[in-house]
Parts: C-alpha cells; structure tokens; sequence
C-alpha cells in the first residue's frame, strides 16, 4: 500500500488516533475501533484490494483481540497453511471481483478479438468513430504529470458527472459521501505524481467528458471510480473510453487490469478471469474472547453476504437515495423526439440559441442523438427555439434539419 494512500487516509478517517503493527503480519497498519476488541487494516474498505506476508513467528499484542483485514482479492494467494502458533483464521468471500489478464494477449486487437464477437467488435468501431467525428475528441492519462489547477477543474467535473450519474440512476453512491469523496481528492493527486494513480480522461474539446481514477501496483491497474456524461450515452461512451483505457494499459505494460470489487454487467462482458474479494479475520486459539468475537464477525459478514445475493443491498441504496434527495427525485434527461419539419419558418419566428452556452443543458442529450442518428458534426450544428412553443426547437445541421419536441 502506498504511504501516501496510508497517511491521507489515517488522517481522513483516524484523527491522529494511534496506529498498530503485529510483527507476524508485514505490509500492513492497524487502528484499533473505539468499541470492540478489533484491529482493522488502515484503509478499511477502500483500498480496492490488499496484500500482505505472513511471518511465522510468535504473536505479540494481539491478546484477546481480533485482527479484520478487508478487501483481500483470493488471486493475490495469501499463503495462510503455516500459521504462527496460536492464530487462527477465518476466510469470508464478501464481494466478486473481475480482472483481464492482458499477459495472455499481444495487443489491443488480439484481446477484442479474444473477448467480443465480430459484431460487437464492429459496433465498438462504429461507436468510436461516431463519436470523433461529431465531435473534437481527445484521450489523456495523467500518470506522474498534472497541475493542481487542472487537476482540480477534472476533478470537480468528476464530482459533477458522478452526481448526475446516481441522479438519472435514483440510488446512493458511497464515493460521493462526504468524507469519503474528500479523502479520493485529497489522495489522488500526490499518487498521480508519484505515479501510483492515473486519471484517465476523455475530453470533448477542452470538456471532461469521462472520467476514470486508477491505482497501479506493480504492473495492475485497478480500475477504481469511473463515470461518463450520460448526454453522450447514444454513443456509447463508457465502451469507447473503455476500450481507450486498454489501449493504454497494452502500451504501457500492464500485466493486470483489475475491474475492481462489485458487480456491473458491463465488467462481465470485458473479463477473462473472476475472483472473489475475502475478507481475512485473524484470531487468538487460547482467548475464549478473541474466538467469540471472532465468530461473531464471521457470522455479522455472512449475513451481510446473505442480503446482498438476495439483492437487499440495492434496495437500501434506492430507499437512502429516496429519503435524502426529496428534491432531485425527476430525473435529468427529459423526454424528446424528432419529427420532420412540415413547413417553413421566417427567421422573426425563430430565436437562435446560443448552444450549450445559454444554460439549456437539457437539450444536450437530444443534440447529441440527433449528431448521432445523422452523422452531423457539433461545429456544424445551429438551434433554434420557436418562439410561440418553447417546447419546439429546430435542429440544422450540414445535411439534415429536424423538428425537436421536448416534453418538459
């Protein structure tokens, strides 16, 4: 784990608390909860995996405590057969995990051709080149070299995308909590100079428009916070940044690309390899203490494990989202069509929009399917509002004109 990932968090989470070593596990700190016997590793559950040795030894400190390491992926393959004496533990599966072992691939082509049939590898050509050619399209990792003051304008539109994600979705996202979005921003940039994250953008002219953060151990990539402007989604954009962000990881000699904790439909189309993320619970064979809490700890996960195959986990998140977002309950993208224009218009009927600078992000989704569904370029694209309907816009390209109806 790197240091500074360590120290951002402790000073995040831990408020100066004291922090723990046992001298039969190397690689990791503890902090020790203000209400029970237990030890958690520093960076809890957001480290987006873990590691750490073993050493056979005798055991200090640990008395009648517990020892909690979260977020263990099983294909890092801890050796636990020859424990010091005395310790014991418990191995709890909590969340799947999804990985890409580009060790087995030459290059980009070789892994699309492995992976995706011939149409849906005719697709993600399509998407792409749609995509560049409606708009000015640019592909950037920062890895090693940002300013703060571009690293802060990506990082507030970051923010920004990943509201308005979770707003169409109607449902909680942790990374957003306060602390915990405080803690991504104040760690993500010294472990981008120190190259042990990357942030991985699609830009639109100068406009973030997808937006991935990254750790990377060794030669993995772990695939850690990701979102794309769902204006862009008749293009598929979260596929054609995707596919980008391989690219780069071919180019770069990345063995691993780790799709991270928690299950999405879309990383069960990219994977090769799935994995299981434990969580390890180490305890004390001759403390009556330290094995009760212990097993109440396996059995507290188990449960939790329970209610999330049976899809609990989702239902709470929309139930929270719903209780503490009263006012953000309709969602963003209004419902549009196109119709062919029937009859022709003065230009004192008409009044140009200053696209997408008057404010009406509203219509950008529309904008951008109709750039979409026509093959017309943003740069050659005028709006204009009826000014007896505001609801009514008309859209003219290069090669084709279309009626646009917003139901507002």
């Amino acid at each position: 784990m790197s240091d500074i990932f360590s120290t951002k968090w402790l000073n995040q989470f831990n408020k100066e608390k004291p922090v723990f070593k046992f001298n039969f596990i190397k690689g990791l700190r503890f902090y020790r909860s203000s209400k029970l016997p237990i030890y958690i590793n520093v960076g809890r559950n957001l480290t987006k995996g873990i590691s750490y040795k073993l050493k056979k030894t005798e055991i200090e400190n640990l008395k009648n405590s517990v020892i909690l390491i979260y977020d263990v992926p099983d294909y890092f393959d801890i050796d636990t057969s020859d424990l010091p004496y005395r310790l014991n533990i418990h191995r709890i599966k909590q969340y799947p995990g999804y990985l890409v072992n580009l060790k087995k691939y030459s290059d980009l082509q070789d892994y699309i051709q492995s992976i995706f049939s011939n149409k849906t590898r005719s697709k993600f050509k399509r998407y792409e080149r749609r995509l560049e050619l409606c708009f000015d399209i640019s592909y950037k990792m920062f890895h090693g070299d940002i300013t703060k003051e571009n690293y802060e304008f990506i990082f507030e539109k970051f923010k920004t995308l990943l509201e308005k994600r979770f707003t169409d979705k109607q449902i909680t996202n942790n990374n957003l909590n306060p602390n915990e979005w405080a803690f991504y921003h104040d760690v993500a940039y010294p472990m981008i100079l120190e190259k042990k994250a990357a942030l991985f953008v699609v830009f639109e002219n100068s406009n973030p428009i997808a937006i991935t953060f990254n750790y990377l151990s060794d030669n993995i990539l772990f695939h850690a916070i990701t979102v794309f402007d769902t204006d862009y989604s008749k293009f598929h954009l979260g596929k054609v940044a995707l596919l980008n962000l391989f690219s780069w990881c071919f180019k770069n000699s990345i063995q691993v690309f780790d799709f991270s904790k928690g299950h999405f439909d879309y990383k069960t189309h990219w994977k090769d390899k799935c994995y299981d993320f434990d969580y390890h619970v180490y305890y004390n064979t001759t403390s009556l203490r330290s094995k009760i809490t212990a097993f109440v700890i396996l059995n507290f996960f188990l449960f939790k494990q329970f209610l999330r195959d049976r899809k609990v986990n989702l239902i709470l998140h929309k139930l929270t989202y719903w209780f503490k977002n009263e006012t953000k309950r309709i969602k963003s993208i209004p419902e549009f069509r196109f119709e062919e224009i029937t009859q022709p218009y003065k230009e004192r009927d008409l009044l140009k929009i200053d696209f997408p600078s008057d404010g009406l992000s509203a219509l950008k989704p529309a904008a951008n399917e109709f750039l979409f569904l026509n093959r017309e370029k943003l740069k050659d694209l005028d709006i204009f509002q009826l000014k007896n309907d505001q609801s009514n816009y008309i859209l003219k390209g290069k090669k084709v004109n279309r009626m646009l109806v917003v139901n507002k």
